[in-house]
C-alpha cells in the first residue's frame, strides 16, 4: 500500500530565473528536491536522521517534462507520492502546478535506499518505508 500524497507551497523567486525572465530549468530539480527533503522531514527522516542513520535516499533515474513556463513571483504547488515501490526501489512522481491545477513540470524518479557506510543500495528500513508511507499491506 502507498502513501497519500504530500503538497510543498513555493514562490518562485528571482533569483531561480534565467536569461529569459523565466524559471531555469536546473532550478526546477532543485524545487522538486526541496518538496521531497520537506515530506520526509515532516515525517521524521530528514537530514539529521540520515546523519545518524548514515542511510537515505539515492536517485538512480530521473525523467523531467516541462510543460509551462514559470516567471517571477508566480506560486505553485509541489504534489509528491511514491507512484511504485518494489524490493530495492522506490519510484516517486511529482507534479509541479498552479493553484487551478496547470501543470507547469513533472518529474518521475527512481531511487534506492542508500547505505553510506557500506557505500551500496540495501532493503530499506521500516522507518525509511514509514516515512515514505509505504506499509506491506
Amino acid at each position: 500500500m502507498l502513501n497519500e500524497k504530500h503538497y510543498y507551497r513555493i514562490k518562485i523567486l528571482e533569483e531561480y530565473l534565467d536569461t529569459f525572465g523565466h524559471l531555469n530549468h536546473s532550478n526546477y530539480l532543485v524545487l522538486f528536491e526541496q518538496a521531497r527533503w520537506e515530506w520526509i522531514t515532516e515525517k521524521g527522516y530528514g537530514l539529521q536522521k540520515v546523519q545518524e542513520t548514515q542511510i537515505g535516499p539515492v536517485i538512480l533515474e530521473l525523467q523531467v517534462q516541462y510543460r509551462k513556463e514559470l516567471k517571477a513571483r508566480q506560486e505553485v504547488i509541489i504534489e509528491s507520492y511514491v507512484a511504485h515501490h518494489e524490493r530495492l526501489f522506490t519510484q516517486i512522481h511529482q507534479e509541479m502546478k498552479s493553484e487551478n491545477g496547470a501543470v507547469y513540470s513533472i518529474i518521475n524518479l527512481k531511487f534506492g535506499c542508500f547505505d553510506l557506510k557500506r557505500r551500496k543500495l540495501i532493503t530499506p528500513t521500516p522507518e525509511w518505508k514509514a516515512a515514505l508511507g509505504i506499509s506491506e499491506t
